[in-house]
């Protein structure tokens, strides 16, 4: 698909890291974007500095994300681009013991549901919304009317200690991959994943510049963190490669991770 104002894009947890990243190499190319986020104050100023449209939604809410997929439509027309970002982790062991008191406890259920609603359910309702306007669209010369691209991680991988319920909705992401491919590849709909690893957002932001470096030295090559815009250059790639279909990509400087 060829990036230009005459395209459409929606773009998850857009008002920062690696949806940020991509919003604004999308922006570069003259594509019109939808910025989906919880943040407010963050996707009003981005939005205004980059020339997007912010739409609040809480992509764990049905209603939320219908009415914020239908505020960028109303915006920029009917999206032939998703990009889902938005999602979040914990850490949390499957069962533990405290050595001093020899008080046990286990990773609550409900602990374990909010980042699956998150993280899986959300992307696939996203997914699902997204596809579903796609298929209104008259098919682009190439014979597509859309593409999609996923935010997995190494974690669906290599999951470390107390990352269960982070591994499992990343995994889920994978694996629903192929089978979203399919299931649109006779309206001309791509759907890729990328996975990346240790990636310099706002989830490591806090974290000193000393734990970065030991991080990034863990990395096969470059021995650093990842960049957001490096993710965005491959986000950008699985939207204009249209033989590129139902992958599942490690954007991780080779590094494979440890327990912990």
């Amino acid at each position: 698909m060829e990036l230009n104002s005459s395209i459409s894009a929606v773009v998850t947890g857009g008002a920062s890291g690696l949806g940020e990243a991509t919003a604004r190499a999308l922006r570069a190319r003259g594509v019109k974007v939808a910025l989906l986020d919880l943040n407010k104050a963050k996707g009003e100023a981005l939005a205004s500095e980059i020339g997007a449209t912010f739409c609040e939604a809480n992509v764990t809410n049905e209603e939320s994300v219908v009415a914020a997929f239908e505020k960028a439509r109303a915006a920029n027309g009917q999206e032939r681009i998703l990009v889902n970002c938005a999602g979040t982790g914990n850490a949390i062991k499957t069962a533990s013991r405290d050595r001093k008191t020899g008080e046990t406890r286990r990773f609550p259920t409900d602990a374990f549901n909010f980042i699956i609603q998150i993280n899986l359910v959300g992307t696939f309702r996203c997914i699902a919304i997204s596809a579903q306007g796609m298929l209104s669209l008259d098919p682009l010369p190439t014979g597509e009317r859309g593409a999609m691209v996923n935010t997995a991680s190494v974690a669906a991988q290599d999951g470390q200690i107390g990352q269960a319920a982070y591994t499992a909705s990343k995994a889920g992401i994978n694996g629903l991959t192929l089978v979203v491919a399919r299931d649109l590849a006779q309206e001309g709909i791509r759907c890729n994943t990328i996975m990346p690893g240790l990636f310099n957002t706002p989830l490591l932001g806090a974290a000193p510049e000393e734990v970065k470096q030991k991080l990034g030295a863990q990395v096969l090559f470059p021995p650093r963190l990842g960049n957001p815009p490096e993710y965005a250059s491959m986000a950008l790639e699985m939207l204009s490669n249209p033989y590129l279909n139902g992958e599942c990509i490690r954007l991780d400087g080779g590094i494979r991770m440890q327990p912990r």
